[in-house]
């Protein structure tokens, strides 16, 4: 599968970038990587954030993680912010439940021997401060909320493999 991200209505990129990957590798801890992001399309009202491996085993990949409602005024996000409690978020934000329904960060976690798996960590603009999506809705849900207000999307790819 080629980008998921490619088959979504056209909208103008901006950048994203974390410190913590190391040479484009993301961990298996849960701790969510840190995050930057800047030129982001004038009109954004505010930010979320998801990390989806569309290789995982499951027919309709796997969503780690999805935050909701990131203030347009914050531009970046600590390492650890999605952990259980959301303490590194700020205020108004939420994280949803990922697909192990559980409202944290999930780290990678591939199959062992599967090969490797690209996570797509992506910083969506939008053009309301608030999607009105419910806390226990998945990212899914959140992504089909998203599309008819995405103004811009910041995509930043990591890999990871479990060895045999």
């Amino acid at each position: 599968m080629n980008n998921p991200f490619a088959r979504l209505p056209e909208v103008p990129s901006f950048t994203v970038t974390s410190a913590t990957l190391t040479g484009g590798q993301l961990s298996g801890a849960n701790v969510s990587p840190q995050l930057s992001w800047s030129g982001a399309p004038e009109g954004t009202k505010s930010y979320a954030v998801t990390v989806y491996d569309p290789d995982a085993p499951t027919g309709s990949g796997f969503w780690h993680w999805a935050v909701a409602d990131i203030p347009a005024t914050v531009t970046d996000l600590p390492e650890g912010a999605g952990d259980d409690t959301g303490s590194g978020l700020p205020e108004g934000a939420y994280q949803l439940p990922n697909d192990a329904r559980v409202p944290h960060y999930l780290g990678a976690a591939p199959p062992a021997g599967h090969g490797p798996h690209r996570y797509f960590i992506v910083v969506h603009a939008l053009d309301v401060e608030t999607i009105g999506v419910p806390a226990e809705a998945t990212p899914a849900y959140l992504g089909f909320t998203m599309a008819g207000h995405l103004l811009g999307r910041a995509v930043l790819t990591a890999t990871a493999e479990t060895p045999a």
